[in-house]
């Protein structure tokens, strides 16, 4: 993933449904200040003021309702958030992979759309698709 994050939280700033206030400010700022996916632990130990973790954690599902952020439930079960990149230059898939490294537990966003088919009948309603390895930075 090649772009500007900082470019992209100024349009995340003008696209919220809700009034902003300091403590989602600094959240946001902590979320797009890194091309990967955070846990809400990492995001506590970034945060710069004083902010209780009910309140982070109730700010990530306001993000997440508001399609600003998606959240990704990794296979060793906690919660990822990542902010939604819908600029020009690059816009995700809603189905796309996410990279969980084992060396530095980081998670990403892949560009690559996930393809599947199922059987008649079925509807799927959200797709988790999670690759599981080392990352380039790791792994060079």
């Amino acid at each position: 993933m090649q772009h500007n994050r900082n470019n992209n939280c100024d349009k995340v700033a003008i696209t919220m449904k809700r009034r902003t206030t300091p403590t989602k400010e600094a959240v946001m700022a902590v979320l797009t200040s890194t091309t990967k996916a955070l846990s809400q632990d990492a995001i506590v130990q970034k945060i710069e003021i004083g902010i209780d973790r009910a309140t982070i954690y109730r700010v990530l599902n306001q993000f997440c309702d508001d399609n600003l952020v998606h959240r990704i439930v990794a296979d060793d079960g906690k919660q990822y958030f990542a902010v939604c990149i819908k600029c020009d230059q690059q816009q995700l898939p809603d189905n796309h992979f996410h990279f969980r490294c084992t060396s530095c537990q980081s998670i990403e966003c892949l560009p690559s759309m996930v393809h599947f088919s199922v059987p008649v009948n079925y509807q799927v309603e959200r797709v988790n698709c999670i690759l599981v390895g080392v990352c380039k930075e790791c792994g060079s």
